[in-house]
C-alpha cells in the first residue's frame, strides 16, 4: 500500500514538473520570438479590438424607444462629418429643440457601432449609444437623471458615404 502511494505521489510530482517545464518553454519561446510591444499579441493586431473612428457623414438614423427614460419617443439623428442633430419626431418630446452636438463613432463589432455625443463647448458627454444594425437594437445612456438608460429600435433612414461596419 505504501509503495502504491509513493508511486502515485511521484507520478503527480513528475506530471506537475513536466507541466511547469512545458509552460516555461512555451512562454519563453513566445516572449523571445515576439516582435510586438508588451501587452499586444499577433491576434490583437489582426482583427482584435480597435479604436478606429467611423464617419457617419450623410447618415440619417431613427431611434424609437420602448424601454427606459425615452419610452414613447422617436428621434431622427442627422450626421455630418463631425456634428449630429437630434430631432424628436414622435412622442412627448416633439417640439423640443435640441442643439447640434459633436460626436465620435467607433465600430465595436459586426454591424455595431458606439456613438458618443459631446457638448461642443464643454466636451462633456451628452448622450451615448450602442447601435446594432443587424438586430436593430439601440442602447442609449443620456446623463442627467437618476435613470438615464433607454433601449429600443434603430433603423437607417438614409445611408451615408461609408458602409456600416
Amino acid at each position: 500500500m505504501v509503495s502504491a502511494t509513493r508511486v502515485r505521489v511521484a507520478s503527480a510530482v513528475l506530471l506537475a514538473g513536466a507541466s511547469i517545464a512545458t509552460y516555461g518553454a512555451l512562454t519563453g519561446a513566445t516572449a523571445a520570438g515576439s516582435t510586438y510591444p508588451a501587452g499586444q499579441t499577433k491576434g490583437a493586431k489582426a482583427g482584435g479590438p480597435s479604436v478606429k473612428r467611423f464617419d457617419l457623414n450623410g447618415y440619417v438614423i431613427v431611434t424609437g424607444y420602448t424601454l427606459g427614460r425615452n419610452t414613447g419617443n422617436t428621434f431622427r439623428q442627422t450626421y455630418t462629418h463631425s456634428r449630429v442633430q437630434g430631432v424628436p419626431v414622435k412622442g412627448p418630446f416633439v417640439g423640443t429643440k435640441f442643439p447640434a452636438e459633436d460626436y465620435v463613432a467607433m465600430p465595436i463589432g459586426n454591424h455595431e457601432i458606439y456613438v458618443a455625443w459631446l457638448d461642443p463647448k464643454k466636451h462633456a458627454l451628452v448622450d451615448v449609444f450602442v447601435m446594432n444594425f443587424s438586430t436593430h437594437v439601440v442602447y442609449d445612456y443620456a446623463p442627467g437623471s437618476s435613470h438615464p438608460e433607454s433601449s429600443g429600435t434603430v433603423t437607417v433612414q438614409k445611408r451615408g458615404s461609408h458602409p456600416l461596419p
